[in-house]
């Protein structure tokens, strides 16, 4: 096996390289994972631009991954070599009180792949053996890279749970946003709205299983709420676009009563404005959805690989790791992209 390989490093903000480095060795309890493909997401942009903290620098980015087992420690455990997997890329003590009560996303020293510790914009990457998931014969690899952002939709699901005949506004036609229309359907929604400027990704949403789509620039948004709801307004708002405004029409859009999902990652540092009489009098449930862990993750992977998620259809754009760097760029100008694959291997 090569001594060295390619990676995609994150020196400063905004300086993102592709760099030759050392192929990583695996400790005792540790997987080393040949990587075949990896997304590329809006934290992605975040961590390369210095909107998300990511304090061990240089970094490999890269959270979304698939690929192939070819070196174990020396723990034992189920996994071989050879054998095609996923990895939850969120790492915790498993002692803390946090972990002891099913919550190792708030574990004090949590660490996750491609945020603290090197990732999977690379030929190969590390990840602890507890974290690492058989795929079933049903899921290529391919759709297999997909399985993060989707047990990540699911925790959110999960955390607003929708009921079979609520109506859905989905803020955000991108990537995650339409995981959730999809998910959405699964659940039993009467009907679900997608606000989203951009054609292309509307008509993905329709596909996905949008009922209405609503252009926000040149239409307006809570007329034809109005119009979908009966005067009422959606039971939930999901924000999928971590934008302010985005998240201040949340509050104003949802129905007395109704819940809001803060799904979308907003820079650190920004804040909106709320008024709590709002919350007080329409009754709102706010929730927010950071990451997937723990059963999201078999649960996504059932979804796929029994067809009942197609990845496909929001995978557009297929580049090699060669040219990482200049694909995590035009993701920030190109609005036709919807979501980019980085074929590694």
């Amino acid at each position: 096996m090569a001594q060295t390989m390619l990676a995609a490093r994150l020196h400063a903000a905004g300086d993102l390289r592709m760099d030759t480095v050392e192929v990583p060795s695996p400790k005792s309890d540790e997987a080393l994972i040949k990587v075949h493909r990896t997304g590329i997401c809006g934290t992605d942009l975040h961590i390369a631009s210095g909107n998300f903290p990511a304090p061990n620098l240089p970094l490999t980015l890269g959270h979304e991954f698939s690929g192939t087992i070819v070196g174990l420690g020396n723990q034992e455990s189920l996994l071989k070599i050879g054998d095609k997997v996923v990895a939850d890329i969120n790492i915790a003590c498993g002692s803390c009180d946090f972990c002891r009560k099913g919550a190792k996303l708030f574990c004090p020293t949590v660490r996750q792949l491609g945020v603290h510790d090197a990732g999977a914009l690379a030929e190969f990457v590390v990840a602890p053996i507890q974290n690492v998931y058989v795929l079933p014969a049903t899921i290529s690899l391919d759709a297999a890279a997909y399985v993060e952002p989707l047990a990540c939709a699911i925790h959110g699901q999960d955390r607003i749970g929708i009921r079979a005949g609520e109506s859905i506004l989905i803020i955000g036609g991108g990537p995650m946003g339409l995981a959730h229309v999809a998910l959405a359907r699964l659940q039993g929604a009467s009907k679900i709205i997608v606000s989203e400027p951009d054609a292309h990704r509307r008509g993905i949403a329709t596909q996905m299983g949008a009922d209405l789509t609503v252009d926000p620039l040149n239409e307006n948004l809570a007329e034809i709420l109005k119009i979908a709801t009966d005067n009422i307004g959606p039971d939930v708002v999901i924000e999928a676009v971590g934008s302010i405004p985005t998240y201040e029409a949340s509050v104003a859009l949802v129905r007395r009563g109704g819940r809001i999902l803060a799904y979308g990652a907003a820079p650190q540092d920004a804040s909106m404005q709320l008024r709590p009489f709002d919350v007080y009098a329409k009754e709102l449930t706010i929730v927010g959805s950071y990451a997937g862990t723990y059963d999201t993750w078999p649960r996504a992977i059932n979804l796929i690989a029994a067809g009942r998620f197609n990845p496909a259809l929001i995978v557009d754009t297929i580049r090699p790791l060669s040219e990482a760097v200049d694909a995590l760029q035009s993701l920030k100008t190109d609005r036709s992209i919807v979501k980019i694959h980085i074929q590694v291997s």
